[in-house]
């Protein structure tokens, strides 16, 4: 399959197995067994305020890729601001100092939400943790592979417990909806529809199938998931500000980890919808791959886009992503209905 959402547990027989939301993309979560990153690359600071965005048309979605993108349509979206980067372990650390917030990540796991009895799911299933990529030793097609649920991690300790704490300036990862949610109101702002979202990431410029050069973005170079040839520089994620910002000045629209937006997911676009689509509503939400969540939708691809296996690293590229459970290699930015205080 083409994708890669996050993990979901489910209940096979009486023993639990921890699925990359399916078949999605399976290209998901970190690519790295260390946090740090290979400083390789010129990566300056950059600052934090959101950038203006001028209303407009522009052609939403492509064909010749993958069916859940299409049609392409004429779409329009008014003016808002966006963030330049993703949302930075810095800026999620300062939400937290000022308002004791807890992860759904750090918070123990429902055993209720499985349908059975605590006794048939293993003890380590029902800790505090989250989606971890962890490569193979050896080629494979199969996520189970190289996807584990990871007791302790966290946005502070993104590889468990034993690993290294997250860097202050990388994107903040494995959080769950309702905590990039409290996040957003946190700072007045909101995600971004998927259509203000694809129209800021393309930025005016043409539609491209091919991966971005390594000095371009962060997207995998190799045969993923067993050949990381790290020419862009990066084992894993990389900070924010390494790669040039596209024509709006924003950096990482494309690779780097995907960034998830206000809309639900359902295959495709709704031709006749293209006023600043909001997409369906949640009654409509529909995801093949995990038909009992009203998943939403993330954008852009993450640094395990290869082109062997998931070429998403374009605006236009689309993937559902199940909001109860945070991945090592999705994040997100807000934006914002006027220009922030």
């Amino acid at each position: 399959m083409d994708r890669v959402t996050g993990m979901n547990r489910v209940l096979v027989s009486p023993i639990l197995i921890v699925l990359g939301s399916a078949a999605a993309c399976q290209q998901t979560p970190e690519a790295a067994t260390d946090a740090s990153t290979l400083p390789a690359m010129n990566c300056p600071e950059i600052g934090d305020d959101p950038v203006r965005i001028d209303g407009g048309t522009f052609s939403m979605g492509q064909t010749g890729m993958y069916a859940e993108e299409g049609p392409v349509r004429q779409t329009r979206v008014g003016e808002f601001w966006i963030d330049p980067h993703e949302v930075t372990n810095r800026q999620f650390a300062d939400f937290v100092a000022a308002t004791g917030y807890v992860t759904v990540a750090e918070l123990p796991v429902d055993p209720e939400q499985f349908g059975a009895s605590p006794e048939d799911i293993p003890s380590d299933m029902l800790e505090p943790g989250s989606a971890v990529f962890t490569p193979p030793d050896r080629p494979s097609n199969d996520y189970i592979d190289w996807w584990r649920y990871v007791p302790g991690a966290n946005w502070k300790k993104p590889y468990g417990a034993a690993g290294p704490n997250a860097a202050a300036n990388e994107p903040v990862v494995h959080l769950a909806w309702d905590d990039m949610v409290a996040y957003a109101r946190w700072k007045d702002g909101r995600l971004p529809s998927e259509a203000e979202w694809e129209f800021a990431a393309s930025a005016g410029g043409d539609t491209s199938r091919e991966q971005p050069g390594p000095d371009e973005a962060n997207s995998w170079q190799g045969v993923f998931p067993v050949v990381n040839e790290e020419t862009d520089g990066f084992k894993g994620i990389a900070p924010v500000g390494c790669y040039a910002p596209n024509a709006h000045g924003l950096y990482d629209m494309i690779g780097n980890v995907w960034e998830v937006t206000a809309d639900y997911y359902r295959p495709g676009h709704d031709p006749a919808d293209t006023n600043d689509p909001q997409g369906p509503d949640a009654d409509n939400a529909f995801d093949p791959q995990n038909p009992s969540l009203q998943s939403r939708v993330m954008k852009g691809g993450s640094y395990l886009c290869a082109p062997n296996y998931c070429q998403r690293y374009r605006p236009s590229a689309r993937q559902a992503r199940d909001p109860g459970l945070g991945a090592s290699n999705v994040g997100f930015r807000l934006a914002y209905d006027s220009k922030p205080d």
